[in-house]
């Protein structure tokens, strides 16, 4: 996890390796409602492996003939993984829909339901995990340890850190990408995104970047594969200026612009993220089940508390009733007073940014005001086995927080 470096507990690590199969890392939505089995949009259950929710998305609106809009899911789920989770196809009635798994691979339809509203982001209780961690130290002692970590997170919650996923797993830079929209630096962001070849990338892939770089547009695109669509549809928006001569910066921000809206809005989001991570690291260290004066605080339905009753407050924390926050960075968020407040201003100073930069005056709709967001969450329905070379745990977390908080205070590295 970026800038993850302090744990909360205090048992030793199992070690250990995650996602050396996709299976070995199983993830089943919980959504708010299900659907009624009748109105005029179809929900469809999904089983996907190797997948990300986009690729499936942008795969179904395509071979179905209809705007992306017409798409809904209520979580982003990764490649990396077998997820189970709910699509939506507004305005069209279960009869009307094709047998999607012909033209989707790696992708089985679970259950097909009408519904009368359509399915949104963030519409989820949380999610289930069941996550095998290979090659621990040692299976039989590993357990144990796995059982008494999670019963320590029980108590004190888990650090809501954003995992890798926020960040791209194999090439972590959408936050830097983030960081370039934020400073105004368009053409830096574009060639961030598009160019920058990181290492583990297929050699394909790697030298399509290179290329880019080099200023070979034309070739780059060509050797791109078609994994790599959304580069393509930015590069494609720039050969296209590059033929009529310069390119300027408004075609930079073409390019951004072109893609899917929940990509492009991920970027700025993604630094928020990566600046959220460092604040709770430091606040980690002081404690995140503890309330400090100047902290702002939160209900379980994210509804801030004006007055804070310092006689209750602290058991409200412990009981889960109440919880701490810390910003997602942003041009209006208020930032907190007191020690925590502290943490906040120093973090934003280190970056040499402002506020009001996360506005983006050149690209103003991919900007943020920023929120504030509890710095832990509540773990439940745990469970543990020993397998031949490891463990399995189990666990339901929010929507919205990471499996990968919990995994690295079993293990004691970041994942």
């Amino acid at each position: 996890m970026l800038n993850a470096e302090n744990f909360i507990t205090d048992l030793p690590g199992t070690n250990g390796v995650i996602r050396q199969s996709n299976e070995d890392f199983y993830v089943e939505e919980v959504p708010l409602t299900l659907p009624s089995g009748e109105g005029q949009n179809t929900w469809i259950q999904i089983e996907k492996n190797g997948k990300t929710t986009l690729d499936v998305v942008l795969d179904i609106a395509k071979n179905l003939h209809i705007s992306r809009k017409r798409m809904g899911f209520a979580g982003m789920k990764d490649k990396s993984a077998v997820t189970n989770q709910w699509l939506c196809v507004s305005n069209m009635t279960k009869e009307e829909l094709p047998n999607i798994e012909e033209f989707l691979y790696n992708v089985k339809v679970l259950e097909v339901k009408q519904n009368q509203k359509k399915l949104r982001i963030g519409q989820l209780k949380g999610n289930k995990f069941k996550i095998a961690i290979r090659n621990t130290n040692n299976p039989d002692e590993d357990v144990e340890i796995a059982k008494e970590v999670l019963e320590s997170l029980k108590i004190t919650g888990v650090p809501n850190y954003y995992g890798y996923q926020r960040f791209g797993e194999i090439r972590s830079n959408t936050h830097l990408v983030g960081k370039c929209l934020v400073e105004g630096n368009i053409k830096k962001a574009v060639d961030t995104y598009i160019g920058n070849p990181s290492e583990g990338e297929y050699s394909q892939i790697y030298e399509a970047r290179q290329l880019y770089d080099q200023g070979k547009l034309q070739e780059s695109y060509d050797l791109m594969p078609k994994s790599m669509r959304y580069e393509k549809i930015m590069m494609q928006e720039l050969i296209r200026c590059e033929k009529k001569g310069k390119i300027e910066e408004k075609n930079y921000i073409k390019a951004i612009e072109s893609l899917p809206k929940p990509l492009k809005r991920m970027f700025v989001n993604a630094y928020e993220s990566y600046l959220f991570n460092k604040i709770i690291n430091e606040r980690s260290k002081i404690g995140i089940n503890k309330y400090f004066q100047g902290d702002i605080i939160i209900d379980k339905e994210e509804h801030w508390i004006h007055e804070i009753n310092e006689d209750t407050i602290q058991d409200d924390i412990d009981n889960f009733i109440l919880d701490p926050t810390a910003p997602l960075i942003g041009s209006k968020v208020p930032l907190a007073e007191g020690k925590q407040g502290e943490i906040e201003q120093k973090i934003i100073q280190e970056e040499k940014i402002t506020q009001e930069s996360f506005a983006c005056s050149k690209t103003p709709k991919l900007g943020s005001h920023g929120i504030r967001r509890a710095i832990r969450f509540k773990i439940e329905d745990t469970h543990v086995e020993k397998l031949d070379d490891g463990i399995s745990v189990e666990f339901f977390i929010p929507r919205g927080c990471y499996a990968t908080s919990v995994l690295r205070e079993i293990m004691k590295k970041n994942v």
